[in-house]
């Protein structure tokens, strides 16, 4: 794999309680479905998770000029839509990566970004 990317998962705000074994065995089909597209590309999930609701968050402003950081418990209400979840990807390029992303079941959007290497600096 020649370059890496985080693929973003976007979506409203849910409550993972109250979404019935039904809609979680089709949301566990559509990622494993998305896996299997990713193997059959030749590409690699480097890693990825689902992430709690935004109730479960913490927005942390770091301390400036010897002020003490600030910590802002969610949900945040000044968005309607939340990383919901993230795919690292291993790819042969951008439309490789591009074309994997494409693929990523949400009922919102993603949003993709290739990894600095930082090692190469």
């Amino acid at each position: 794999m020649a370059e890496e990317y985080i693929v973003l998962i976007r979506e409203p705000e849910w409550d993972p309680s109250k979404v019935s074994e039904e809609d979680w065995k089709a949301e566990t089909a559509a990622h494993a479905a998305f896996a299997q597209a990713v193997q059959e590309a030749g590409a690699q999930i480097l890693g990825g998770d689902a992430l709690m609701p935004t109730a479960t968050a913490v927005k942390i402003t770091p301390g400036r000029d010897g002020g003490p950081a600030v910590f802002t418990d969610g949900p945040f209400t000044e968005t309607r839509e939340y990383v919901t979840g993230y795919y690292k990807i291993g790819v042969r390029d951008a439309a490789q990566a591009r074309e994997l992303a494409a693929l990523v079941p949400t009922g919102g959007w993603v949003e993709l970004f290739p990894v600095m290497d930082t090692n190469s600096m």
